[in-house]
């Protein structure tokens, strides 16, 4: 005799869900829509609910563990502002392509429409920055909804979804059960690339005689990074990242030619504009790496693979391109490669080319001086990639220091850098570090930031400490939104519009107050003490005020309408090369 289904409410479908689905960690903050959702969750103990101090925190606190883990990230937030709160970090984690699941609570279904208390369209909201949304209005499709939401979420090109439920749903009864799997029937993501298309891509790589490697954030997502760095050391030809994808090949080996773009290398900007074949894996040829589009590869061929066959041609037109799971498409291509009786790369060639890219190289462009008491704000991020051996978890802001963090932190690992790049979301660095921490009690967890974006989402200190999650916060202090001034500096004649950051907090005496231990670090002497021993208070979370030079600029830079060949190197660098 077939089982009996269990008749549940709304709420209780929404958490058995949750559990079914695998579900360990849950960022929220509650109110009115959904307090049938919290009277469930405080009945269970499968899914750990944790509470933020704003909406905005919960959404980066979930993209952090999104990114760090490869497992969705899931939130629930009530109707009205706190779906509104929730916006930034949909979009932050949409622009990135990391998959969220965001629940918000919505009024009741025969009062949508009618503007009742905290209500707001927050399907139509959302619907420009998200891979899809949802309203439930009946709470049999409540289950499905859900399957449907991690599905979407996770699979093809990741991405945040939302769901809207109205309180009546959550209140409703009906059978429960939840499916294995769904089928949707619009929804068919692609993940074998074309056997020809392959077969193509690798007699034009085989026969490039300068080729550069250019690999971005999907190669993380789609799990790929074994693959990607076969691949590489198989031909011996020099590779850079993208800022989502430091990591995908491990930067302390002398093929990787250290990150690309605005603030990239001279030797990773030089080798894109000079190289013949470009091989593109998961990238989606962003402003902030092409430059002035015009300029980009002028002498390239390029084979471009990626999950998204919207992100093929979009920015770029591309001559051989692999819709496909870049993983998939990587295996197929390495087993070209390693086949018996095949063509091998141009030796002779390849070696002129490394000539060329180490002369790049040797004009260490990354060079600063560590001759000063003054904190240099790099002296610091190198010291941290050094004490930690590269084996931390590193979150950050978005300005000067996240570009410093990007170019003196050696990932050699994927999944170790958690930053907003595509949107460039001041206030994601805290919260984020607060998911990866719950998801990796264990790991060396480090937040670089600078004192503008780090009041942004400072109250997320006190879910650190309700949570004890005892992340290392490393503020770059110089008074300024770095990035701004830097801009103002170079294009406004140095007119420092409302860049200077006055009646800053005391940050120690902050950190005191929400329970954490604080550093005021001024002398460049002092910044290896302060690390090893903010770094061996394991069970505390440590704020580290470093008063850095605030005259120090991110270099190289690449100006807005300049080609990868037109960089600003530092004064006296580019004084050489004039």
């Amino acid at each position: 005799m077939a089982k009996k289904k269990e008749i549940l409410r709304g709420a209780e479908i929404f958490c058995r869900a949750l559990k079914d689905e695998g579900i360990k960690h849950l960022f929220g903050y509650p109110g009115g829509a959904v307090l049938h959702i919290y009277d469930e969750l405080y009945k269970q103990d499968a899914v750990e609910h944790i509470l933020v101090r704003h909406e905005q925190g919960a959404t980066h606190a979930a993209d952090g563990y999104a990114r760090a883990t490869g497992k969705p990230g899931v939130v629930l937030v009530t109707s009205g502002p706190g779906a509104t709160n929730a916006v930034t970090g949909i979009a932050t984690a949409y622009l990135d392509s990391i998959p969220l699941v965001v629940f918000t609570g919505q009024v009741s279904t025969h009062m949508i429409g009618n503007d009742a208390f905290q209500e707001v369209d927050s399907i139509g909201i959302t619907r420009p920055c998200v891979k899809h949304n949802f309203l439930v209005k009946d709470v049999k499709d409540l289950a499905t909804t859900i399957k449907k939401a991690f599905y979407v979420a996770t699979s093809g090109r990741p991405g945040p979804v939302v769901v809207d439920i109205p309180k009546d749903v959550t209140a409703d009864s009906c059978e429960y059960e939840y499916p294995d799997k769904v089928d949707i029937s619009s929804y068919k993501p692609v993940v074998k690339g074309h056997p020809g298309q392959i077969k193509r891509a690798a007699e034009l790589i085989l026969s490039a005689k300068k080729p550069m490697i250019y690999s971005g954030g999907g190669v993380i997502l789609g799990e790929a990074s074994k693959e990607l760095t076969q691949f590489t050391k198989l031909l011996g030809y020099p590779i850079t990242n993208t800022l989502m994808g430091l990591g995908a090949f491990p930067a302390t080996h002398k093929q990787f030619v250290g990150m690309l773009g605005m603030h990239g290398t001279y030797e990773a900007n030089m080798a894109m504009h000079h190289c013949d074949v470009l091989i593109a894996i998961g990238a989606r040829f962003d402003d902030r790496v092409t430059g002035d589009l015009e300029k980009f590869c002028p002498y390239a061929k390029i084979v471009h693979i990626d999950v998204d066959p919207s992100s093929i041609s979009k920015n770029v037109p591309v001559d051989i391109p692999i819709v496909g799971d870049v993983k998939h498409v990587l295996k197929d291509l390495l087993a070209i490669l390693k086949s018996d009786g095949g063509q091998k790369p141009d030796a002779k060639a390849l070696k002129a080319w490394w000539k060329q890219v180490d002369e790049w190289r040797a004009l260490d462009c990354l060079k600063f001086d560590r001759d000063t008491e003054v904190i240099k704000p790099q002296y610091v991020v190198e010291k941290l990639w050094e004490l930690t051996k590269g084996d931390a978890f590193v979150t950050s802001d978005v300005g000067q220091h996240q570009m410093w963090a990007a170019q003196f932190y050696k990932f050699d690992k994927p999944r170790r850098w958690i930053n907003s790049g595509g949107l460039g979301t001041m206030g994601f660095g805290v919260p984020a570090a607060m998911g990866v921490k719950l998801a990796y009690p264990d790991e060396t967890v480090a937040c670089i930031s600078g004192e503008a974006s780090l009041v942004m989402c400072i109250q997320e200190l006190s879910t650190c400490l309700q949570y004890n999650t005892n992340i290392k916060i490393l503020s770059l202090n110089n008074r300024y939104m770095g990035m701004v001034r830097q801009w103002q500096e170079f294009f406004y004649s140095s007119r420092y519009s409302h860049s200077y950051m006055e009646a800053l907090p005391d940050f120690v005496k902050m950190a005191e107050s929400y329970g954490h231990v604080g550093m005021r670090i001024e002398k460049s002497s002092d910044v290896e003490g302060a690390l090893k021993e903010a770094l061996a208070l394991k069970d505390r979370t440590v704020l580290m005020d470093f008063v850095t030079d605030q005259t120090e600029n991110v270099y190289p830079m690449i100006a807005s309408g300049k080609g990868h060949h037109e960089m600003h190197l530092s004064s006296d660098k580019d004084r050489e090369l004039a």
